[in-house]
């Protein structure tokens, strides 16, 4: 035993003294040359290539750095054996990460790839006009030469793209209004932003399930549709036109849509707007996956009336009072320091400075849709139209089972029967429905009795006033609808053909 420690004593001391004469022998700088040899000869006959992604890129951080931890974290949480916890700002998740040093593999179209998260201390730094974090972080991946040119060209766009979608899932989705006056807030935008935090959906909307599911289906085909949009050469933008009597779920429509999508909500008070230039910068704020709403924009400026706005310009050109600025037509517009136009407006949804994002939803709301013009009703500007309707027997279905929690088998079959009969004949809405509801919650049977009486006294009092919509000739609300947008078209068309004849006929004189 005695002579293994001796011998072991003695090689050790050749190779401290080889070691010594080594470094006598040859210069840092040939050993750092041969070193660097030898690395490139490694390198030659490997089959693997490495791929650094440092968390700071100069200055900046690395967006990419960031994405792909976010896609590591939905895998980790798997796989991983030790991993990190994160919570980002407006967030309401917690996020896997891979711990310093760890490594994890990833497969993409049958190619395995390894990930490794590389932490090292920085050296110490001199003086910087901004102080660099004292970890230096990282991403290597390490892939083989072969697939190369797949992973440079599919996998890293494969990666952003996973990680917007893990970020947008993650993030709580914000609510947006225009700043007061077009003011800036202090980073600059004129946007400011709450949590969004509206609880509705679609499975909680009162409408007829055939009619909510071909609105499902329309969203999902246009989240789904980039690759259709681009080929067809639209821009990549829909618009809903929600209407109907007060009452009836719109802003719960658009919060079901939110909700479904994952967009943020931008709500323009066009009332605070103040130009056509001012609402293109507004339009340029926003981000794409995101819902642009005007609400009851009927009442929000005047933009319904194209033949008065058309006279005052034929009298501005002849009456000397008028180009002055002191004529009564534009005064009112004028005091109130607005100056939005209806060819703003409709550059804003459907003109170039549409295109300036993608994916985008424009929504318009309304209680009367034939005031509207109908330059906006046109397909390209508000491309479905849907009718908020008073409560039929489906939504009614939905509303007792969302607050009292009754399916039809807990409702006697005589109660459903009389609702059925009397719900078309009452005209309430889901609003007037939702309330008679919440009133009793703590007794659902006396909702149920009370409810039903309620649609039985204003089912009779609206048959007896004559305002029941299917005693005129049984229409339907579809038919209803129809006959309203083809008044109100029919009614623009009328409007311009005596416009045209009155200039004419001045020109003449």
């Amino acid at each position: 035993m005695k002579e293994y420690w001796t011998s072991l004593a003695s090689l050790l001391g050749v190779l401290a003294f080889c070691q010594s004469l080594m470094q006598s022998i040859f210069p840092p700088e040939l050993r750092f040359a041969f070193l660097k040899f030898f690395n490139r000869i490694f390198h030659l006959f490997s089959t693997y290539c490495y791929f650094d992604i440092t968390e700071i890129d100069g200055v900046n951080t690395n967006e990419l750095y960031n994405a792909v931890q976010l896609y590591l974290s939905s895998s980790v949480s798997i796989a991983g054996n030790r991993l990190s916890l994160t919570r980002a700002v407006n967030s309401s998740s917690i996020t896997f990460g891979l711990s310093n040093n760890d490594s994890i593999v990833d497969t993409f179209n049958g190619v395995t790839v390894l990930w490794e998260h590389v932490v090292t201390q920085r050296q110490t730094q001199t003086f910087a006009w901004r102080p660099l974090p004292e970890e230096k972080r990282g991403f290597t991946l390490r892939i083989k030469k072969k697939n190369k040119t797949l992973i440079l060209s599919s996998y890293l766009d494969y990666i952003m793209e996973r990680a917007n979608e893990i970020r947008r899932k993650n993030q709580d989705r914000l609510l947006y209004t225009n700043s007061r006056g077009g003011s800036l807030d202090s980073r600059g935008h004129p946007w400011e932003s709450v949590p969004f935090k509206h609880p509705s959906t679609f499975e909680t909307l009162a409408m007829d399930p055939i009619k909510k599911q071909e609105i499902m289906d329309d969203l999902k085909d246009f989240a789904e549709g980039q690759l259709f949009y681009q080929k067809t050469g639209r821009a990549w933008k829909r618009g809903y036109l929600l209407y109907g009597p007060p009452g009836t779920g719109k802003s719960s429509m658009i919060a079901a849509m939110a909700n479904y999508l994952g967009y943020d909500i931008y709500d323009l008070e066009l009332t605070e707007v103040h130009s056509n230039s001012e609402l293109r910068k507004l339009l340029m704020k926003t981000s794409s996956k995101s819902i642009i709403v005007i609400e009851d924009i009927d009442c929000s400026i005047n933009l319904t009336n194209r033949k008065k706005n058309n006279a005052v310009s034929q009298k501005s050109y002849y009456e000397p009072e008028t180009r002055t600025g002191s004529g009564s037509g534009s005064g009112e517009e004028s005091g109130n320091g607005n100056t939005i136009t209806l060819s703003g407006l409709l550059n804003f949804t459907d003109g170039l400075w549409s295109c300036c994002g993608s994916e985008r939803i424009f929504v318009f709301t309304t209680n009367h849709i034939e005031k509207l013009d109908p330059a906006l009703l046109r397909s390209g500007r508000m491309d479905m139209h849907i009718y908020m309707s008073y409560c039929n027997f489906p939504s009614l279905k939905i509303l007792i089972k969302n607050y009292l929690g009754y399916g039809e088998e807990d409702v006697n079959d005589d109660v459903l029967k009389e609702m059925e009969r009397v719900v078309d004949k009452a005209e309430m809405t889901p609003a007037d429905v939702s309330e008679a509801l919440i009133k009793n919650r703590r007794d659902k049977e006396k909702a149920i009795r009370e409810l039903l009486d309620d649609l039985k006294s204003r089912g009779e009092r609206n048959v007896k006033d004559g305002k029941f919509r299917g005693q005129s000739g049984n229409l339907t609300d579809l038919e209803i609808v129809e006959e309203q947008e083809k008044r109100a078209i029919d009614s623009q068309n009328e409007e311009e053909i005596e416009l045209e004849d009155n200039i004419c006929k001045t020109r003449e004189d």
